[in-house]
């Protein structure tokens, strides 16, 4: 019979010698190897094949999936459970409250803590529970160091994390009482932090209607401080409309990368043209589709897809070609496109073209709906006007999202330095 360890003797089974050890720990502390701790589970899946084995099952069985976007600390359940028999007839094991759970596949480093019994699938490995370690202290020494844990990892075609190279993690452990101060620590932090980020979102979440309502302002004058008098259909300032060129008009051969621009509705975005490198044609072939390039002052409309999506197009994207997906609106002289893509973009406009769009597996606009869109009739004046006040109010609403995206990434720092100093002991 294999001779029980004491908690000191494991703990001296499991220090690291101090040649390999990364760093200087504070007095008291060890460098310790995760398998000389406790003891790590796999975990398995029962057939699918016999309903028995999940139907009626009481027995949380956990995989990756179910922490993809999980937040919380601690799990109870995945969305499957598995029976008493699924659990004899799997390589499952139960596996007691308090127990780590770290998916070390498809991805590695998904972790939560079993808050009552659980089994897993064989994507993840488990640490027991142990007297030498906080669960909370582990848990949070994990989730800060997935780069580590994908370096212990191998495979072809997908990265793993096997049991023994799991077992050869190392990990900074102080006593059991520095452990608790620094679990707390974190989570005060981390708490503070996590009312901040509940914030940020607030402010970017009130982005898209504050721009909503200030498009609504622009189409019905109040940027102006005067009511919109009447509407007219567009067709009534648009010289021409051109659908882009079907498929048979370009093939696979014709695209190469660096070329001439091929302008798709996914490359129209917040009313402005993003290119992709790799969708583009040579000078030859844009030549010979000549009828579909841009041209300064048009607009370019996405005719399928989300409705409303379209840019004006400025001298830098003259010359580029309208794709399959996408048409031009030209406008007559004295319209200014700036102005009327951001009409289009109204929440007025989108709700037109949406109840007009035509199709049943994929919504599509074509000529007739586009020259029907009831639009605000301003002057060559009022229409400058607008755009201006447009730009600048817009450009402060994108300077707020710019400083949003800014401290939403300065908020993941601050929780990688956190944990960082964590088991550091400088905390």
């Amino acid at each position: 019979m294999k001779k029980q360890l004491t908690p000191a003797e494991q703990l001296a089974k499991a220090q690291v010698p101090k040649e390999e050890q990364p760093y200087q720990l504070p007095k008291g502390w060890q460098w310790v190897r995760l398998g000389g701790l406790t003891q790590i589970i796999g975990g398995g899946t029962p057939s699918s094949k016999n309903d028995a084995y999940y139907e009626g099952g009481t027995i949380p069985w956990i995989r990756p999936a179910d922490l993809s976007g999980y937040q919380d600390k601690y799990i109870e359940r995945g969305e499957r459970s598995i029976t008493e028999l699924g659990l004899a007839k799997s390589s499952a094991r139960l596996l007691p409250a308090d127990t780590v759970l770290l998916s070390t596949r498809a991805p590695i480093g998904y972790v939560a803590i079993a808050a009552n019994e659980v089994t897993t699938n064989q994507g993840f490995k488990s640490f027991l529970p142990s007297s030498l370690y906080e669960p909370s202290y582990l848990y949070w020494y994990l989730k800060g160091n997935k780069d580590m844990l994908e370096r212990h990892a191998s495979g072809t075609t997908f990265l793993e994390l096997s049991a023994k190279r799991a077992s050869e993690i190392m990990m900074p452990l102080p006593p059991m009482e520095e452990q608790q101060r620094i679990v707390q620590r974190i989570e005060s932090l981390f708490a503070k932090l996590d009312a901040a980020e509940v914030r940020l979102n607030a402010v970017a979440a009130s982005f898209a209607p504050r721009k909503d309502a200030l498009l609504h302002q622009a189409f019905t004058g109040e940027l102006l401080h005067k009511q919109l008098q009447e509407t007219m259909p567009m067709d009534d300032i648009l010289a021409d409309v051109r659908i882009g060129p079907f498929g048979s008009a370009l093939h696979k051969q014709d695209y190469h990368e660096g070329g001439i621009p091929v302008i798709n509705p996914k490359h129209i975005v917040a009313l402005q043209i993003k290119p992709e490198a790799k969708v583009s044609i040579s000078a030859t072939k844009a030549d010979e589709l000549s009828a579909y390039k841009l041209q300064e002052n048009d607009i370019i409309m996405g005719r399928r897809g989300e409705m409303g999506r379209c840019a004006p197009v400025g001298e830098y994207e003259t010359g580029w070609l309208c794709g399959t997906g996408s048409m031009i609106l030209r406008l007559k002289d004295g319209y200014d496109a700036k102005f009327y893509a951001q009409i289009i973009s109204s929440q007025t406009c989108k709700q037109y073209l949406e109840m007009h769009a035509v199709g049943s597996t994929m919504k599509n606009l074509n000529e007739r709906i586009v020259r029907g869109i009831p639009i605000p009739k301003f002057s060559p004046s009022e229409q400058r006007a607008i755009v201006a006040q447009l730009d600048h109010l817009l450009s402060r609403e994108h300077q707020a999202a710019v400083a949003v995206t800014r401290a939403r990434t300065e908020l993941r720092r601050l929780r990688a330095a956190i944990l960082a100093r964590a088991f550091r002991g400088e905390l």
